[in-house]
């Protein structure tokens, strides 16, 4: 049953950047650039330690996740907003400490740690804008990988922090953009 629930926590971030990719050129979305470059910077430096945790689950997710992120990380420069503003550029700052951070640990626990606290500082640009304008994502985004990551939990065998934190940071990070998102009039899809 675990392989059932790995296999639905790699199919689901797959589908879901076709949904936002649609919405994005759609003009239905419009993805926040400061985050989307955290996002590609720390989906990068949490599978690396992953990797070098020989971890064999929660790898998965991150590596979809950070293919997410190349993707629309590159569609943000064009259709995406925000960028240069104060609490943008604070974000960026410290999400770079986080990535400081990890790349000065030999630790790999604690460069999946540093990686989480740097995608949080990534993620305030994107939870600010979607709580101004609600309209600019599209919630089945951000509800898709919320459930995949609830699927990678799922498929752990063995429960331990290190195992759980990204999968748990991942589900309750999206869950609360998607909320946000449903705020908007019309609930936007992306079909």
């Amino acid at each position: 049953m675990k392989i059932l629930f790995l296999i639905a926590s790699i199919i689901l971030p797959i589908y879901s950047p076709i949904l936002y990719v649609k919405a994005i050129l759609g003009r239905k979305a419009k993805p926040h650039r400061t985050t989307r470059f955290v996002i590609l910077t720390t989906t990068i430096l949490t599978t690396a330690s992953l990797f070098a945790q020989h971890d064999q689950v929660a790898l998965w997710l991150s590596f979809i996740s950070m293919l997410q992120a190349i993707t629309i990380f590159s569609l943000s420069i064009k259709y995406g907003m925000g960028g240069w503003a104060k609490t943008d550029i604070l974000c960026l700052i410290l999400a770079s400490v986080g990535i400081i951070m990890w790349r000065t640990t030999t630790n790999p626990v604690y460069g999946l740690y540093f990686g989480i606290v740097a995608d949080i500082m990534g993620m305030i640009p994107t939870l600010i804008k979607t709580y101004r304008h609600p309209e600019t994502e599209i919630w089945t985004f951000f509800a898709i990988d919320a459930t995949a990551a609830v699927f990678n939990l799922f498929a752990l065998s063995k429960w331990t922090i290190q195992s759980f934190s990204y999968p748990a940071y991942i589900w309750a990070i999206n869950t609360l953009v998607a909320l946000l998102a449903l705020r908007a009039n019309g609930h936007k899809e992306a079909v």
